[in-house]
């Protein structure tokens, strides 16, 4: 997978302890441990109204970071899913999204193996495939050969998937950035012109935390973006709600009206979060709700239309076939919501 990044090697020449003494358990520790304190709306600087907001996504953070440090910690992938499977049903699919960009680092900085991912995705993740390319996304968001070599990356990755990947890259630059990308509304400049959609779709994820779910405030900061991002955003912000949850059903009435013309986004955002849940055996009441408000529609039958839209899907064309296969459950959910 390369060579160490260079800002490996460059911790290693600042550090008192000789290089050929480091090690990998060190490495780990130095370099790659993130405080739990980075996830809390102090230090990230979110905005928030509602303290039962606040404390839901912090928790989501916290497990997030508790799967992201068991992953660097734990060699042993039985026994990493094990501890994985000991967090709370509910949250446990944010511990395999952090456990996923912990072992796509781990693989980067140990060229000579790199199956750690692969063996995880392919067994202990496999029904948070969605997640852990998610995660995936985290990783790239930090790993400068990633982002250099990206389209050969993203091959190795799940054929239809892979674009979640980019949606995790976009939720951590919104995440940990956003004065950048929400609020000067950059975007990477590597990037193709789908893979900045994908990337907006993360970001539009992003903007439940930043906003501390705010139904209010979320629509405004959508609107100050240009015409052509809103439609991802409004998605990820559909995902999010019906995912993460942290709001009432007369808030997520209130974000439906704000998305006026991007309903079947939102809708079909909802209907990712209950496929999401729904495999992985973590359904949600608030998934649920989110579910019956956006798309008029169970969980189970949100879910249900993103497996009738894979059928007969053709591989990516003109136009990637992960994004036919979201036009034909916005089509869906359009004409649902019109009826």
């Amino acid at each position: 997978m390369g060579s160490i990044p260079s800002s490996v090697n460059k911790a290693l020449q600042r550090s008192t302890v000789p290089a050929r003494y480091f090690s990998l358990e060190a490495l780990r520790t130095k370099l790659l441990h993130i405080d739990v304190r980075e996830a809390t709306f102090a230090r990230r600087g979110f905005r928030w109204n509602d303290n039962h907001a606040r404390q839901r996504l912090e928790q989501i953070g916290f497990m997030f970071l508790r799967g992201y440090h068991t992953a660097l910690k734990e060699s042993d992938q039985s026994a990493l899913a094990q501890r994985l499977n000991l967090i709370d049903l509910e949250l446990r699919g944010f511990a395999f999204e952090g456990a996923a960009m912990g072992l796509t680092l781990l693989d980067c900085l140990t060229p000579w193996n790199t199956s750690r991912l692969r063996s995880f995705a392919s067994g202990p993740g496999a029904r948070h495939v969605y997640m852990v390319h998610v995660g995936i996304g985290w990783a790239i968001a930090r790993i400068a050969w990633l982002r250099l070599n990206l389209k050969n990356y993203l091959k190795r990755l799940h054929p239809l998937l892979y674009w979640l990947a980019l949606d995790g890259y976009g939720f951590h630059e919104g995440y940990f950035n956003w004065p950048r990308y929400v609020e000067e509304q950059k975007t990477p400049r590597h990037l193709s012109a789908y893979a900045l959609r994908a990337f907006d779709q993360g970001l539009g994820r992003s903007l439940w935390f930043v906003e501390g779910a705010d139904v209010d405030r979320i629509p405004m900061t959508i609107e100050k973006f240009p015409l052509h991002r809103r439609a991802d955003l409004w998605s990820g912000v559909g995902l999010a709600c019906a995912y993460a949850g942290g709001t009432a059903a007369s808030g997520i009435e209130t974000l439906k009206r704000a998305a006026a013309s991007y309903s079947s986004e939102l809708a079909q955002g909802a209907a990712f979060a209950a496929k999401a849940r729904e495999l992985a055996g973590n359904e949600a009441e608030h998934t649920d709700l989110a579910c019956r408000i956006f798309a008029r529609l169970s969980a189970h039958g949100a879910s249900a239309v993103t497996d009738e839209a894979l059928e007969e899907l053709r591989a990516d064309g003109n136009k990637p076939a992960y994004e036919v296969w979201r036009e034909r459950i916005q089509t869906r959910f359009a004409a649902r919501n019109s009826s």
